[in-house]
């Protein structure tokens, strides 16, 4: 009988976890669902992260090239021949796109945000996309044509309203949302973006200002740069390689934002061990705190103790907000940062909490041990019905970075990604490295 590896775990939910772009796709026009429920809308932060999976797919056996390109080429056409202007039905503005789209006419759903951060995982899966796809047929040329014509487009100054961080959104009917991006957040690689741009670029002093918003503690022994969420920690790092460069922060405090990441996750374990709020399952090999869906909003006795449970919310380590929901698919995104206890949490929550039992795409979104569920649901406790595309994503892009860093690579060749870096202040690394492989010879 064979053995089952980690590598095997890790090969399967890989695959299965692919299927998800596979087959929750509009292929005319390439959008992605937001999650597998029906008739819900398209996600652009999820449509961007499958044209960053394809290239994967491709390596993998899952798909041919041919396919992906076929795939990528409709996405990208669409998102460039789509309405685009100031009206309210439109698809996107200014070179930003609205948070969701229906998923036939590709125009805004639920008067949504045009969102800049979903904008931003759009246009880096079309530049990953332009740098695999680099042979000389017209097909693969009008995808680097198309992608670059995109991000080209996206006006990060507009996206400012006049001051020095950047706004989360704008809406035809109220005009910029009020939240900008500032704090350690999933950013990073906005900023990043829009510092490269050659057309539209943010001020240096963007990053700058945003960079001030940080703060650093120290949680279980562990001095970090603090997000509650895990997903803060990680989704930036599916673009790009933080591994030994260093922008002015992290100088001063002798650490890259991958170490930072690294530390993260392992609170985020010390967390669940010392399980302060005594929630049922939390362990060693039972972790991962993000924004996820729960079964909320309500508030149950049981055992005694009057517990309230939320919906989707960004639950955080160690302030909370903690309801005992827990999110496989953030732990499995932590995977190049401390492969050594998210290899052992991967196999628990595949033998022993079974959470990929009758899933079509890998592991359920998020599950609850301390909630009963429903009555007749065969795991006692309660466990989300949906996939999303925006979970499912980074399990594929971060298994493959583990193994052989293949999106940083695209995305290091990229020169938006370098000049963006380069702008923030980044140095030393991989960055230096290639920097003086371009300098020309004496």
């Amino acid at each position: 009988m064979k053995t089952v590896t980690a590598n095997d775990d890790l090969d399967t939910l890989q695959q299965e976890t692919f299927s998800y772009f596979l087959h929750e796709v509009n292929p005319v026009n390439g959008l992605i669902a937001d999650k597998t429920e029906t008739n819900w809308p398209a996600s652009i932060a999820a449509t961007g992260l499958a044209l960053a999976c394809y290239p994967v797919g491709v390596e993998r056996g899952l798909m041919t090239r041919n396919a992906a390109v076929e795939r990528t080429l409709a996405t990208l056409r669409f998102f460039w021949n789509s309405p685009h202007g100031p009206e309210p039905d439109a698809t996107g503005y200014r070179g930003f796109y609205y948070h969701f789209l229906d998923m036939q006419t590709g125009r805004r759903a639920w008067r949504c945000e045009l969102s800049t951060i979903d904008t931003t995982f759009l246009l880096a899966g079309a530049l990953a996309a332009a740098e695999f796809f680099n042979a000389s047929s017209k097909a693969e040329a009008e995808i680097r044509s198309l992608a670059d014509a995109l991000y080209c487009r996206a006006d990060w100054q507009w996206a400012q309203d006049g001051a020095e961080t950047v706004t989360h959104g704008w809406t035809p009917e109220l005009g910029f949302v009020k939240h900008r991006w500032e704090g350690y957040d999933e950013a990073a690689l906005l900023y990043i973006l829009g510092l490269g741009s050659p057309t539209h670029p943010l001020p240096a002093s963007s990053y700058a200002a945003w960079a001030a918003t940080f703060r650093w503690e120290n949680c279980y022994g562990y001095d970090y740069l603090y997000a509650g969420p895990l997903f803060i920690h990680q989704l930036s790092h599916v673009w790009i390689d933080f591994r030994g460069i260093q922008d002015a922060f992290m100088r001063s405090k002798e650490s890259d934002y991958f170490e930072n990441s690294r530390r993260a996750t392992f609170v985020q374990q010390r967390y669940a061990i010392e399980n302060p709020r005594g929630f049922e399952g939390y362990g060693e090999h039972c972790w991962g705190i993000t924004a996820s869906e729960g079964p909320g909003p309500a508030t149950l006795k049981l055992h005694g103790i009057e517990r309230r449970f939320e919906d989707y919310v960004a639950r955080g380590v160690p302030y909370g907000p903690d309801d005992g929901t827990l999110a496989p698919w953030a732990v499995v995104a932590s995977l190049p940062f401390a492969p050594e206890i998210v290899r052992p949490t991967i196999s628990f929550c595949t033998h022993q909490a079974k959470l990929k039992t009758a899933n079509d795409y890998g592991f359920k979104a998020s599950f609850n041990p301390t909630h009963p569920g429903k009555p007749d649901n065969a795991f006692g406790w309660w466990i989300s019905p949906w996939h999303f595309g925006l979970n499912e994503g980074p399990i594929v892009l971060m298994i493959e970075n583990e193994r052989n860093g293949l999106i940083w690579r695209l995305m290091r060749s990229c020169s938006y990604i370098r000049r963006g870096l380069q702008r923030a202040g980044f140095e030393g690394g991989w960055l230096a490295q290639l920097s003086q492989a371009a300098q020309p010879l004496a």
